[in-house]
């Protein structure tokens, strides 16, 4: 069987501020969506890396998403890889 994924970073974080986003950060996107087991872990988070540097974000969540797709599988050389592909795509 393989691992669930969890997250309470929203709640944590903005649990009491926004309680409709620690809903849908963790409960839908982390809870479901991550779990959902129509395409493997690892690929989700390829995708993952992939969206966040065409969507020009290369802050915390990049760096939080590049070792979470390391600790699934995917290899330095992997990523490396991906990087320069998407660079190709997204710049």
């Amino acid at each position: 069987m393989k691992e669930k994924i969890t997250q309470t970073a929203g709640r944590q974080q903005l649990g009491d501020f926004a309680p409709m986003f620690a809903h849908l950060n963790d409960d839908v996107l982390f809870g479901e969506v991550w779990n959902e087991e129509a395409i493997d872990t690892k690929t989700k988070c390829i995708i993952t890396v992939v969206s966040l540097m065409a969507s020009g974000i290369t802050d915390s969540s990049l760096s939080y998403h590049l070792q979470n797709a390391k600790a699934h599988g995917v290899t330095k050389d992997e990523i490396a890889a991906i990087i320069t592909h998407a660079t190709m795509y997204c710049g």
